[in-house]
């Protein structure tokens, strides 16, 4: 190709990863819905989007160092000590019974069906078992179900990247390994490969561990050796043994996300970003490869795949994984509807796919093909109906909001508990052990301890918070809160005024919403609370008492709208308000 060539294809495969997340994310549907298609239009009808040619035998490295660092990725969100309470059962069981139930269902049935050999089977078998929060987070956002059902389904997607990704890598080196004469040699092969990248993941992780944790990096050099240590040991393992790299990723991301001593946290935005783009064009490149012709034998066998997948094997998994727990039957159904695949099923196939053919394994060339038909049939399946199957089933999530108020003070807990009067889903954290005890004392549900400890949203996602209201005496706390939360929430995320009356103090320089418009820093309501005034609520029928404040307007259904410094609530005949009255 010529270098105006190859400026074309690169230029143009970056603005169709990301042109296609923005008119995703503008059109609320799942960005894969718009990458696969994009990707594959422009294979088909141009020949500068073709990355084997762009890149020659630099793709599939970079391909498989990419999904390295995704999985790196994907194992930062897998905190171990997070997975708890009832549904720990429920989700345990979704893995090893999904991975095992898949596995065995999707191999004998492409066999015969998809015309491949048991090796190649049993392969993408073993790539179609993930799912992965990069495809179930936005389809839970748009269907918003009940809390529970969120809760299972993100914990299960966080976890199964990580488990398909080292699935994936150790059947494919198994595949390899049976391919060579001899059972010990291949054997012997086998658990060496598994074995250095177990053994590099845990390397790379004490380093980090080190480097994060005993010196002063600025976030910026903090996220660069992230990345700089993923990629380094990756590309290590996957030099001296193919795709050991994979494992060595997730095993970092899984010991990162779980080991003590680390006060920072480990996922910055910009890492988070750079994932977001290497997912678009992972997607617009893989699907730039599969061609027409590839599909033309392809594609029925593997809607008949999906069938058994989407309307068997997935149902017999949830049925099988809530037996003998409280999980009643409707939300048992909702988590059989609820399996689309994703980014990691499609680059491991577009990495593990030409190697296995190359290998002369029989059926390997389909592998790619027909997992691209998997992906973009579930998740389209699953885009269009999950919200109407939810609202079928009865298990929508109440339209009422569910606020975080962050901090204890007599005040607050006062107006936590009339805001839960006036029908708000208020949930709780204050880091001062008497704070803690006043809110449990009130009835109020608190939040774990590591719930904003973790402050980069996936917490926040995790319990349904729909905005954060930042109310403790300390203002440079709230003010540093609010920026970290802002990128991370999708609601408002609400601070009290500095104490300071300047508009150039550092609190109110940090930008975000200030709460209850001028005059009401946290100091003042707590000098008027010790002076008598109280939180209580009241109709919004007719006019306000002098001396009346108000905080809050609670709508009917429990949706909630906050006073601000930019505009107040404009409550309708019958919403209750939550007012500060003076003495």
């Amino acid at each position: 190709m010529t270098a105006d060539q190859v400026y074309a294809g690169l230029g143009l495969i970056v603005v169709l990863a990301v042109g296609s997340q923005v008119l995703a994310s503008r059109l609320r549907v799942p960005a894969l819905l718009v990458l696969l298609p994009a990707g594959f239009l422009a294979g088909a009808l141009t020949d500068d989007v073709d990355p084997q040619r762009l890149l020659g035998s630099a793709f599939s490295p970079l391909v498989s160092l990419a999904v390295a660092v995704i999985l790196y990725d994907a194992g930062l969100g897998l905190d171990l000590k997070r997975l708890r309470g009832h549904n720990r059962r429920v989700v345990i069981r979704l893995l090893w019974l999904g991975v095992l139930l898949t596995v065995v269902s999707a191999a004998l049935f492409a066999v015969p069906v998809l015309d491949m050999s048991a090796q190649a089977a049993v392969m993408l078998a073993a790539i179609l078992v993930v799912s992965g929060p990069t495809v179930v987070g936005p389809l839970l956002d748009f269907v918003r179900p009940s809390e529970r059902l969120r809760r299972i389904l993100v914990w299960e997607g966080s976890l199964i990247d990580p488990v398909g990704g080292i699935l994936g890598a150790l059947v494919f080196h198994g595949v390899l390994a049976g391919n060579r004469p001899g059972f010990g040699s291949g054997l012997v092969h086998f658990l060496a490969s598994a074995a250095l990248g177990v053994a590099a993941g845990a390397a790379g992780a004490a380093v980090l561990w080190l480097l994060l944790g005993r010196v002063r990096l600025s976030e910026e050099l903090a996220t660069s050796v992230q990345l700089a240590a993923v990629i380094g040991v990756a590309a290590g393992c996957d030099a001296l043994r193919d795709d050991t790299g994979l494992i060595a990723a997730v095993v970092m991301g899984m010991a990162m996300a779980n080991l003590p001593g680390l006060d920072l946290p480990v996922r910055r935005p910009f890492f988070e970003t750079l994932v977001s783009l290497i997912i678009g064009l992972l997607f617009v490149s893989i699907s730039a490869t599969v061609t027409p012709a590839s599909l033309r034998h392809v594609v029925l066998p593997s809607l008949a795949l999906v069938a058994l997948l989407v309307l068997v094997t997935r149902p017999l998994v949830a049925h099988l994984a809530a037996l003998g727990t409280d999980v009643p039957g409707r939300e048992r159904w909702f988590i059989g509807w609820m399996a689309p695949r994703g980014i990691v099923a499609a680059a491991t196939a577009s990495t593990f796919s030409a190697e296995l053919a190359d290998h002369h394994i029989a059926g390997a060339a389909r592998i790619l093909p027909a997992t691209f038909v998997v992906i973009v049939a579930t998740v389209t399946l699953y885009g269009l109906t999950a919200f109407p199957v939810a609202r079928r089933l009865g298990v929508l999530r109440p339209a009422r909001s569910r606020p975080l108020l962050v901090g204890g003070a007599p005040w607050v807990v006062d107006a936590a508990c009339a805001l839960r009067a006036a029908g708000v889903d208020v949930l709780m954290w204050a880091g001062a052990d008497e704070e803690r005890a006043r809110i449990e004392a009130a009835g109020l549900p608190l939040a774990p301890g590591e719930l904003f400890a973790a402050a980069t949203g996936a917490g926040a996602e995790l319990e349904g918070i729909t905005s954060v209201l930042l109310l403790t005496g300390e203002d440079d706390f709230n003010a540093l809160a609010s920026v970290t939360l802002r990128e991370s929430v999708e609601g408002l995320v609400g601070r009290l005024a500095p104490q300071s009356g300047d508009r150039g103090a550092p609190g109110r320089s940090a930008g975000g919403d200030v709460l209850f418009g001028p005059g009401l820093s946290g100091a003042e309501i707590a000098a008027r609370y010790r002076a008598g005034a109280r939180v209580e609520t009241r109709t919004a029928d007719g006019p306000l008492p002098e001396g009346v404040r108000v905080l809050f307007a609670v709508g009917l259904e429990g949706r909630l709208e906050v006073a601000t410094d930019g505009g107040r609530p404009e409550p309708a005949p019958g919403d209750t308000l939550v007012v500060l009255r003076e003495a």
